[in-house]
């Protein structure tokens, strides 16, 4: 009963997550990934700029101290893992794009067994072959003959890429400075993040009158993407972390295929596939063998 006000804002974590997925897919034809990200990390940037300049000197106390892992963790959670997902969702659905991503818990718990040195049993080595095979089978929609003339979707692949890189940050993040406050810690990451997105943004080379026309048209979606899909999201996503560890936060991941589907067949008219539910139940059996099997594993 304790953890049922953790569950239920990390609940709330991965609803405002689908969505987000489903604007990716929406605003695919109006908005490039690069400019969708960009926007979104400065809206945030401009959000939480009073906590840098009132804490500027905390936060830059801690950035000579801890600028090796500060970087790394912006690379992983700011700057990579949205742009990613964002140019892999103009090349594949948002149904495949939230079953994929559902494989998060068990590549926490994969990374976690090599960088924390956490312990994995029979049942959660099984679990992870499962969930990999779930994934493979999501990427080769179903049919094995994709593997041998190589035609993989790219937008699977990307996917798959952005996962990999919100894992490894949700296990990294573990060692972020203990100097700085939540607050701190995030405005500093996104401050590190966009500037390494910049120099991707303006090589676009994008006109400033069109820039304006995108913000002008489509300022409720950077809102959006900005205020609950990023400041919202990363709170209660780390507010997770801390009260239960990443292994047990990482889990609600699965429940983005069930939100983002409803989402995806109500605005995008997008169709569930047979492939989609055998992928998704070998991805579930997968986590329910390496998480829910065995109690009383824990990655903190």
């Amino acid at each position: 009963m304790s953890n049922i006000k953790t569950y239920s804002l990390i609940t709330l974590c991965v609803l405002f997550w689908s969505v987000n997925f489903i604007i990716g897919r929406f605003v695919k034809d109006d908005i490039t990934p690069l400019e969708l990200s960009f926007f979104r990390w400065s809206f945030v940037f401009l959000m939480i700029a009073p906590i840098l300049i009132i804490r500027h000197k905390n936060i830059l106390d801690s950035l000579k101290q801890n600028f090796k892992i500060l970087t790394i963790l912006a690379i992983l959670g700011i700057t990579a893992f949205n742009t990613l997902l964002y140019f892999g969702l103009t090349a594949t659905t948002s149904t495949n794009a939230l079953i994929i991503n559902s494989t998060v818990p068990i590549l926490v718990l994969l990374m976690s067994y090599i960088i924390l040195k956490q312990k994995m049993d029979l049942y959660q080595t099984i679990g992870i072959i499962l969930s990999t095979l779930g994934v493979l089978f999501l990427i080769l929609k179903a049919d094995i003959s994709n593997i041998f003339i190589l035609e993989f979707d790219q937008g699977d692949i990307l996917i798959v890429i952005s996962s990999i890189a919100w894992a490894l940050y949700s296990v990294l993040v573990k060692f972020k400075p203990k100097d700085l406050n939540d607050l701190e810690y995030f405005a500093t990451i996104v401050t590190i993040g966009l500037i390494l997105l910049l120099p991707f943004y303006l090589y676009q080379g994008y006109s400033i009158q069109k820039e304006l026309e995108v913000l002008k048209n489509n300022y409720l979606i950077f809102l959006y993407v900005s205020i609950f899909a990023s400041i919202a999201s990363y709170y209660l996503w780390h507010y997770g972390i801390d009260k239960i560890g990443a292994s047990k936060t990482a889990q609600f991941t699965h429940l983005m295929p069930i939100f983002g589907i409803v989402l995806a067949t109500i605005f995008l008219k997008e169709t569930l596939e047979t492939y989609h539910l055998l992928g998704a139940i070998l991805i579930a059996f997968g986590i329910y063998l390496s998480l829910f099997y065995k109690r009383g594993v824990e990655v903190v």
